[in-house]
């Protein structure tokens, strides 16, 4: 087990170079057995779907949104974004009443990395995760969308839709602090730590934890620089400690 500081890490890849960061020099998760890793998926694009549903928190979509949307500015691989739903094409209704329409299909054999947002779960009666899990249409397709070369990284409580899925049991993860007892409850391997790096299943917690998940995720994929290049340009610096099962290389 490994527990890091990540601004440690994003330096320290850099001066190792991004064949060394890719490769895992700095500390990177080691894929899960099937999982491809990320120097094998170089050549083409980085496809990254964001999960949408009334009631989604606005700041758990949009900062992964963001920052995957940035990176196209710092690697030469092409990186596509878009949200999509279970519900197919349309809109949905956020936490505090952002409505977002262009909502595409869902389609998670086309993508490399599914980003699931939470939001809504300290509101049992009303639209958001409580709602999605005891609906199930989600939960249930996040299951069958596991597959080898897909990422699934979730944000706050959207971790709990993953454990709803059945995908954190007896599985390093984190989440929302006011829900970390229920993940626990569930099967999953509370970790403390801002970021938790289990290969194919990567999770943050805290409602602001998703430019760290997405800044992370750019340095896995992409590279140290290029998650490096958008801090400088977003002019924020990622915080907290990243945990990966695998040790730090000298």
């Amino acid at each position: 087990m490994t527990r890091m500081n990540r601004r440690d890490v994003l330096r320290a890849s850099t001066a190792l170079g991004a064949t060394g960061a890719l490769a895992g020099a700095a500390g990177a998760a080691p894929a899960r057995a099937g999982q491809p890793g990320a120097a094998e998926r170089r050549t083409g694009p980085l496809r990254v779907q964001v999960v949408m549903f009334d009631g989604v928190e606005e700041l758990d979509f949009a900062a992964p949104y963001e920052v995957f949307s940035a990176a196209r500015f710092f690697t030469p691989r092409p990186v596509e974004v878009r949200y999509v739903a279970v519900g197919g094409p349309g809109g949905v209704t956020a936490a505090y009443g952002t409505r977002v329409r262009g909502i595409g299909s869902w389609a998670p054999e086309e993508a490399d990395v599914l980003v699931v947002p939470g939001g809504g779960y300290a509101r049992r009666d009303s639209p958001g995760v409580w709602a999605e899990i005891d609906r199930g249409t989600l939960p249930r397709a996040l299951a069958r969308a596991v597959r080898p070369g897909l990422t699934i990284g979730a944000v706050c409580t959207g971790v709990m839709l993953c454990s709803a899925a059945g995908l954190t049991r007896g599985r390093p993860c984190t989440t929302h602090h006011r829900a970390r007892a229920d993940l626990e409850r569930q099967g999953g391997v509370l970790k403390n730590a801002r970021v938790v790096d289990d290969g194919d299943l990567v999770t943050a917690g805290g409602i602001t934890s998703g430019l760290e998940l997405a800044l992370w995720l750019v340095r896995r994929e992409l590279g140290a620089d290029a998650a490096t290049g958008i801090e400088t340009m977003m002019e924020y610096e990622a915080r907290g400690t990243v945990w990966t099962p695998g040790p730090v290389a000298p």
